[in-house]
């Protein structure tokens, strides 16, 4: 909501991508993980430009691998759907990236101009709440219980 509220609306789905970034390097941290696997294919969205892709993980510190970087949408679904991740992908929800769509995306984007977008938002807070809301899904189980209700890290 505060990205909504204070930031450019080209820039959004960006500075929402780096936010999950920040929190899956937490969870990565915590874990022990030594990198962080996404699911981006170059170009198939507006944020997945080359430039978009690195002005968002330049605020990575562990290595963003990206494995279907190259593939196409069916390919994609394949894959899902082979190591079981398909049936959570397709579940109903109210995604920001979505949701809170721009008319106009940026696609050749800055990691300063991002940065700069950031500067009035509560980051550190922003990740922490998110953290703390976090479950742990397994593909094809469900979902377990929170991690305060654990103790544990979500995957």
């Amino acid at each position: 909501r505060a990205i909504t509220l204070a930031a450019p609306a080209r820039l959004r789905v960006l500075l929402y991508r780096r936010l999950v970034l920040r929190v899956a390097e937490a969870i990565a941290e915590q874990e022990g993980a030594l990198g962080i696997v996404t699911g981006e294919s170059l170009s198939q969205v507006a944020s997945q430009t080359l430039e978009n892709l690195g002005a968002v993980g330049a605020v990575a510190t562990l290595p963003v691998l990206r494995p279907l970087v190259g593939h196409d949408k069916v390919e994609i679904i394949d894959e899902a759907r082979r190591i079981g991740t398909y049936d959570l992908s397709v579940l109903p929800h109210q995604d920001c990236c979505t949701l809170f769509e721009p008319r106009e995306a940026a696609t050749r984007t800055t990691a300063e101009a991002l940065t700069e977008a950031e500067a009035e938002l509560d980051i550190e807070g922003a990740v922490s709440r998110s953290l703390g809301g976090a479950r742990r899904i397994v593909p094809g189980g469900s979902s377990t219980a929170s991690r305060q209700e654990t103790g544990t890290v979500p995957s």
